[in-house]
């Protein structure tokens, strides 16, 4: 993939519990791993990837990114306002360190 296609900006989030001081209860919240990432944002059909997953989840979009360590499936994507569920992580054919396919899905849980 050419450096150009990756014309989006992103931010990867991931989750991070807080105990609540009057409850005692961990609440998740979301804090920012890593912010204006270029990426190819892309929206898609579900055909267009094998579906493993749960069967409420759905792939909306699939999002292209350079390779960075640590990106996992527990974390989420802000893009535009629109808040996407990572689905999983496919790392590229070639050499798996140049870049990231993330197939996505849009408001089907907390993410």
């Amino acid at each position: 993939m050419r450096a150009g296609k990756l014309r989006h900006r992103i931010t990867i989030q991931r989750p991070s519990f807080v105990q609540d001081p009057m409850t005692g209860e961990m609440v998740k919240t979301w804090v920012d791993a890593w912010v204006s990432v270029p990426s190819d944002v892309d929206p898609v059909s579900v055909t267009q990837f094998v579906a493993a997953a749960a069967p409420q989840n759905k792939v909306t979009a699939r999002v292209v990114i350079r390779y960075r360590a640590g990106v996992d499936g527990t974390m989420r994507i802000l893009h535009r306002g629109k808040v996407y569920d990572i689905q999983g992580v496919l790392p590229d054919t070639e050499s798996g360190l140049d870049y990231l396919t993330m197939p996505c899905s849009e408001g089907v849980n907390d993410g």
